[in-house]
């Protein structure tokens, strides 16, 4: 049996211990967005990021970075750059030759090895000459590169393979230090999460302690990671998972077949084939359903027999089970901004959050809410409203993107083009109509 463990990533914790090794992504966190500003340059023709008061700057085709106030920090001598996150950012000097950089521009790891990774628990992953190693936050060498695999760290210690010989390997746990504290014994080793980590011998999973002792007997088919004190774990037999508490025993019978998702307190598993939600508890609420989607802000898109509604987190339907869903918009009956788009005889148009439709069904397609404004399609052609269904730009694009970070993207006569959400062209603009940007309404 293999188990759709398709979570939803609501926690930064969750995220870091649901793969292998533990490495952040280099991409901006949920709160890094709210802090971003694009700042635009015409001369290059680029687009420069500004987060939490530092910019990236564009000079002869390489980046550096300045403060808000113009103070450069980091000259224009790299070829790629990261965004910030926190305190760190991954420079490039080329495509297998990176390092870290600080806030005040400081180097913290050389600009010279094919890997480097964002700190984790204060230690920096890096790899030279298909080895890993770990730099500290302060810039110095603690752990030579001495593995060919190793974790980031997490709550002190890292899941490392140890070489035996050279047919011989096993997984264990080294600490900061670089001594090991957990014996290589282990067939795979994931990284320590609420003080236990997931093993795996023989195909079959278990649970550890930071002393190495086992928590949970290595005989499940899966486990899945620790999430708010609870986890799944199936049973190898028969092939059927059951929800258990941090003192690792089931609070419910082995009796799902998938684990789909996890948001705002209830997972979404299935059993026979339907689709429910479970609580932290252990109980089944709002009943089955063909599909059910994980919670959002307080709400869940279910369906049954090809029809689709919304329920809130009491499980009542602010919308019925009446419409359609043509499957393609991951957005559809998600509210963004208050809204959700809703879909029923082909035509689109958008609901609030106590149910009633405040932009009618009259659109051939549609994309989500997002700074105020949506894209909607019409009569073969793409322009925009605002939240209130006004109508800011003619019908005139053959295709139109929802906006993120001030900018959306619209296909005219066969160019694409930048806009921002007073409908100004930003980038790419020499043949773009000046009277195509958004009319000026009063609220």
């Amino acid at each position: 049996m293999k188990l759709n463990f398709n979570f939803h990533l609501s926690s930064s914790i969750f995220i870091q211990v649901l793969i292998a090794v533990l490495l952040l992504p280099l991409s901006l966190s949920a709160q890094e967005k709210e802090k971003v500003v694009i700042v635009d340059d015409e001369s290059c023709g680029c687009e420069l990021y500004f987060i939490d008061g530092i910019q990236t700057i564009r000079r002869d085709g390489l980046f550096g970075f300045k403060r808000e106030d113009g103070t450069i920090i980091a000259e224009a001598i790299y070829k790629f750059v990261d965004k910030f996150h926190g305190d760190y950012c991954i420079v490039f000097n080329d495509y297998d030759q990176c390092g870290i950089i600080d806030r005040n521009g400081r180097i913290i790891v050389p600009v010279q090895y094919p890997e480097v990774n964002y700190p984790t628990d204060g230690m920096i992953r890096f790899r030279k000459d298909d080895k890993y190693g770990f730099y500290d936050t302060a810039g110095n060498i603690v752990i030579e590169p001495q593995y060919r695999t190793v974790s980031g760290f997490n709550q002190g210690l890292a899941a490392v393979i140890i070489d035996f010989d050279s047919d011989n390997c096993a997984y264990g746990y080294i600490n900061k230090q670089n001594q090991i504290e957990i014996q290589p014994i282990y067939q795979y080793a994931y990284p320590f999460n609420e003080n236990c980590a997931i093993v795996k011998n023989y195909d079959r999973y278990g649970i550890i302690d930071r002393h190495g002792n086992e928590l949970l007997p290595i005989k499940y088919a899966e486990i899945t990671t620790m999430l708010n004190d609870h986890f799944f774990a199936v049973d190898a037999t028969i092939e059927k998972a059951a929800l258990f508490n941090n003192r690792f025993k089931p609070i419910t019978k082995f009796i799902y077949d998938k684990i789909q998702s996890y948001n705002d307190g209830y997972y979404v598993v299935e059993r026979n084939g339907k689709s429910t939600y479970l609580d932290f508890k252990g109980k089944e609420r709002f009943g089955f359903y063909d599909y059910a989607a994980p919670f959002s802000d307080g709400y869940a898109m279910v369906s049954r027999n090809g029809k689709y509604g919304i329920i809130n987190e009491r499980g009542k339907f602010i919308l019925p089970l009446d419409y359609d869903n043509s499957g393609y918009r991951s957005m559809e009956y998600v509210f963004s901004e208050n809204l959700a788009m809703i879909e029923k005889d082909g035509k689109y148009g958008f609901i609030n959050k106590s149910g009633k439709i405040v932009i009618p069904l009259i659109y051939q397609s549609a994309q989500h809410c997002t700074e105020g404004i949506i894209p909607v399609k019409l009569h073969g052609q793409w322009g925009f409203i605002d939240k209130n269904g006004r109508q800011l730009t003619d019908f005139v694009f053959d295709a139109a993107s929802y906006f993120e970070w001030g900018r959306a993207e619209v296909l005219y006569n066969g160019t694409t083009y930048k806009i921002n959400t007073d409908g100004v062209c930003v980038k790419n603009c020499k043949t773009y109509p000046k009277e195509l940007q958004f009319k000026n309404i009063e609220n």
